[in-house]
């Protein structure tokens, strides 16, 4: 196992988090841009501190909109995830965006992204190469058509949402139950067939195992909510009273 097939999550764009991930030896960071807020300021110095620590960061973006994948590709992140993705024809725009043509849609800007010079001859290949685009499948549409958007070749990889995917498909909710794992297996499965990665955010150590055994590309294993509460209920444990 390398460092960089683990990541951490961060749901605020709290520099000081990302700089103590780095010393811990994080090499991956998910900013979960969809459900919390990350201004444009704020997006822009993350990235640019996380390249500085070799950090590579992963943007979880708003919505499976052209637009939002456009405005995260343009800030240089290694990674868009698009979440509530459902069929490959319904979200087959917004994945475009993530390549440039003639693979996709993609357009160029000479800013952070193109490291603010002239594109070398290889710049737009090797974007289209490095830049990855990864879907995820939290919904049961998505699920019901997992194989069709790992044949896409604007797809890299999936990023699975297991409590979402679990609602949508008639589930109480997730619980890493039988019919979870039954559904995360088959999610590996299609990804092994396709040759492509497939990650999850794996918060108890039984979900990282299974993952790790399933072959898991990426495991994002430590969130900032999470990080705070079990910090905090350290102290109060450990505290002499």
């Amino acid at each position: 196992m390398t460092m960089d097939t683990l990541a951490f999550w961060m749901s605020t764009p709290n520099l000081d988090l990302l700089e103590m991930a780095a010393q811990a030896g994080f090499r991956r960071v998910v900013l979960d841009i969809e459900h919390n807020g990350f201004d444009a300021d704020r997006r822009e110095a993350l990235v640019v501190a996380a390249r500085a620590l070799g950090v590579a960061v992963c943007a979880k973006i708003e919505a499976p909109e052209p637009v939002w994948v456009q405005r995260a590709v343009d800030l240089g992140v290694d990674a868009v995830i698009l979440p509530h993705v459902g069929t490959l024809a319904q979200a087959e725009a917004a994945l475009a965006t993530c390549k440039f043509p003639p693979l996709g849609t993609r357009s160029y800007a000479a800013g952070r992204s193109a490291r603010f010079r002239a594109p070398d001859a290889d710049y737009f290949a090797r974007q289209n190469r490095e830049v990855l685009c990864l879907p995820m499948i939290e919904t049961a549409e998505a699920f019901g058509d997992v194989e069709a958007l790992l044949a896409s070749p604007l797809v890299d990889g999936i990023f699975i949402g297991p409590f979402d995917l679990a609602l949508t498909r008639g589930r109480a909710g997730y619980g890493f139950g039988d019919a979870d794992r039954a559904d995360i297996a088959r999610l590996a499965a299609a990804a092994k067939a396709a040759g492509k990665p497939w990650w999850i955010p794996a918060w108890r150590r039984e979900e990282q195992a299974f993952a790790r055994d399933n072959g898991a590309g990426v495991r994002v294993i430590a969130a900032e909510h999470q990080l705070l509460t079990l910090g905090l209920q350290r102290v109060l444990e450990t505290c002499p009273r």
